[in-house]
């Protein structure tokens, strides 16, 4: 028998309360021991395990791949404790995976929604949905407090992160506005001399494209409004006599009601989303059948004017 391989449950116990605290001193605080007692106990499980658990970065404990997949276990492990004295106390049981989803604030609820549809009445799965901005929440990931980000624009890949952007979808930007009377066609780009519009802010990719094609028509627009939030645009646009520039996707239910209606799609734009996920030697089980579920959603299904 292989003595050092024997799994010391006390030595998981003050692992995990390591990962939790990310710092020695403050696990050691809580689990009422001494720090160079609790830093010899951790030596010895990596040792049996015969795997580094922690990165040490800016003071603080950061897990590696192999710490990652620990926790999980023992986060399991714990769990299965606990559901034995439920049990033993003629209770149910309700052991199930957690999948912790980072979404950038700014991002169409609408798309948000439709993407974790399939996820949200798993019998298995918990599923954790973050909000932030998209610095806030790469930390979060590079942290595996989170297991991915979904996101309107891609992260810079490179040697230190190992993260991966995957375009989940492209999805067509259109022009839509409450429905008018008559047979009134929308003529696009001429009619946005003299039609106010609502568009998303400078720092938008959507914009910048937008705002490239007027100049080559050699359009000055009428803003009526500049939005920076998907959620908010939704709101301006039911609310605005304007046309506004927005992907189909965010305002679908007002499309499908008619409550507005799609003026003219702008084939040469596109809104990208993106699924953020570091690399990691044991990825979430689920991760694959998100991304997957993305490619369903390139085209949004909408109501024709008139």
């Amino acid at each position: 028998m292989n003595y050092m391989a024997f799994l010391n449950y006390h030595h998981l116990r003050y692992f995990r309360a390591i990962a939790q605290e990310g710092n020695l001193t403050q696990a050691a605080v809580h689990l009422r021991i001494s720090q160079s007692a609790l830093s010899i106990q951790l030596r010895k499980l990596e040792e049996s395990l015969g795997h580094k658990l922690f990165l040490r970065e800016n003071k603080r404990l950061k897990l590696t791949d192999s710490g990652r997949l620990v926790l999980d276990y023992a986060e399991s492990i714990f769990r299965v404790g606990e559901e034995m004295m439920t049990v033993l106390e003629g209770k149910s049981p309700a052991g199930r995976t957690v999948l912790a989803v980072g979404a950038v604030a700014t991002l169409s609820r609408n798309f948000q929604i439709e993407l974790l549809k399939p996820l949200l009445n798993q019998p298995d799965l918990e599923l954790v949905i973050r909000s932030g901005s998209l610095r806030e929440l790469v930390t979060q990931l590079e942290a595996r407090t989170l297991d991915l980000i979904l996101s309107n624009l891609p992260v810079q890949r490179d040697a230190q992160t190992g993260l991966h952007s995957h375009l989940l979808a492209e999805q067509p930007v259109s022009l839509v506005g409450r429905p008018r009377p008559g047979k009134w066609k929308f003529q696009f780009p001429d009619d946005l001399r003299e039609t106010p519009v609502v568009l998303p802010s400078l720092e938008s990719n959507v914009r910048v494209a937008f705002d490239l094609i007027m100049e080559q028509a050699g359009i000055r627009p009428i803003i009526a409004a500049e939005v920076d939030d998907m959620a908010m645009l939704r709101l301006v646009a039911r609310e605005s006599e304007a046309v506004t520039l927005v992907p189909p996707v965010v305002v679908l239910d007002e499309l499908r009601s008619g409550t507005l209606v799609e003026w003219h799609r702008i084939h040469q734009i596109k809104k990208r989303f993106y699924a953020i996920t570091p690399q990691r030697r044991y990825p979430n089980p689920y991760i694959r059948q998100l991304i997957a579920r993305g490619s369903e959603l390139s085209e949004a299904p909408i109501n024709p004017p008139g």
